[in-house]
């Protein structure tokens, strides 16, 4: 067992503790191009119960989070029906750190740089813990799905691919 690492506050914790919602943090040691699987394997737990965050635009240009099973993709084309666009794709890395305000990496959908939409994997509400980034990378937080639909709003889609 490790020990503690302090980790300083992000605009992320900050929001979740100004809003009194329990969560639980858990560094880990960052790994270029690791995403998701890597923070579970050292985390030991089940990567389809991480979220990754996904900043995506619609054919407008107009931002919006999708928060996503860690050994998942998004199937783009259902998502765009699903949320009455005709397209969405991902954003380029500098786009989504200027909407998020969050470097690649480390992105939370907690305490965003701008408002945007957020849409979560139906199937992490299943879950009574879900592991989300906490606004930096190498950095964790577990809370139930139900703070993230009540705190962000989010609106539940079915669209996971399974990844190879």
């Amino acid at each position: 067992m490790s020990k503690e690492k302090h980790v300083s506050e992000t605009p992320a914790t900050h929001l979740l503790r100004h809003n009194r919602i329990e969560f639980h943090e858990h560094p880990y040691d960052y790994v270029e191009h690791g995403g998701a699987r890597e923070s579970a394997r050292q985390l030991g737990v089940d990567p389809h119960q991480v979220a990754k965050t996904l900043i995506m635009e619609d054919e407008h240009g107009r931002p919006l989070v999708v928060l996503m099973h860690g050994d998942c993709e998004v199937s783009t084309k259902n998502l765009a029906r699903q949320i009455g666009v005709k397209k969405v794709s991902p954003c380029t890395p500098e786009t989504a750190q200027k909407n998020s305000g969050y470097q690649v990496g480390g992105t939370s959908p907690f305490g965003t740089r701008k408002k945007m939409p957020v849409w979560i994997e139906a199937t992490l509400l299943d879950y009574p813990v879900i592991y989300l980034n906490g606004g930096r990378r190498g950095y964790l937080v577990s809370l139930a799905p139900s703070a993230v639909t009540a705190l962000l709003g989010a609106k539940p889609v079915t669209v996971a691919l399974a990844k190879d």
